[in-house]
């Protein structure tokens, strides 16, 4: 039986999503089955972790042969909920924005950003990477009209709020934010930061620091 969604704790599914970056990098590679202790390895955890964090959406593996990488990674995105198209709403098309706009990856795994928005009046109505610029007053008009599920915010700091506002309002139940903010919504409403100051001030501590690697703590455990 498998765990209620509520009782998984959200670093499994974290783990998870790194589980399925390193089998699709496997799979292009040719590889065809793999065990937990590899796959572990790669993921700088212990197979203990790998197979409790996999069985809590069921059984994967076949004992003695380990698993399948291409049906692994099938049913990793079922559970993630990404083996269909999310459609995304960008706010902010500065220069966060025109990248994201452009990265291609996105689509590749199943996000697809249909629609830009700003405040800038020089802004809307320009084409960037073929969207047009829409105001953000019209959100709320746009969002179901277009399917829209997923709001991206890079605007600056101070406006974060504003558009994550905005995207509230319009329907928006899941948001993205690269602005160097924090932001309020309703419970119901889930956030996810991007931030990479937090990550560079996590690597000049452990540069200065010596703090030992996972990558060297993985290298003696194998």
């Amino acid at each position: 039986m498998k765990t209620p969604p509520e009782k998984i704790p959200q670093a499994a599914i974290q783990r998870l999503a790194t589980y399925l970056q390193v089998l699709e990098a496997m799979d292009k590679d040719g590889i065809d089955k793999i065990s937990s202790e590899p796959l572990a390895k790669a993921c700088e955890i212990q197979p203990s972790q790998v197979r409790k964090d996999l069985a809590y959406f069921g059984e994967f593996g076949t004992r003695g042969v380990g698993y399948y990488v291409p049906l692994l990674i099938e049913r990793i995105k079922s559970c993630l909920n990404v083996n269909r198209e999310w459609r995304a709403a960008l706010v902010g098309v500065g220069n966060m924005g025109r990248a994201l706009l452009n990265y291609q990856e996105f689509r590749r795994h199943g996000f697809t950003i249909v629609s830009a928005f700003d405040c800038d009046p020089f802004k809307i109505g320009e084409k960037v990477y073929g969207l047009e610029v829409f105001c953000t007053k019209t959100l709320a008009e746009k969002v179901p009209e277009l399917g829209i599920e997923i709001g991206i915010i890079t605007v600056p700091p101070e406006r974060a709020q504003r558009a994550a506002t905005q995207l509230v309002n319009a329907g928006i139940k899941g948001i993205l934010n690269y602005s160097a903010a924090r932001i309020s919504v309703p419970e119901n409403v889930h956030v996810q930061y991007v931030n990479f100051f937090h990550q560079i001030y996590t690597l000049t501590f452990n540069i200065s620091n010596n703090v030992p690697s996972k990558a060297s703590k993985a290298s003696k455990k194998y």
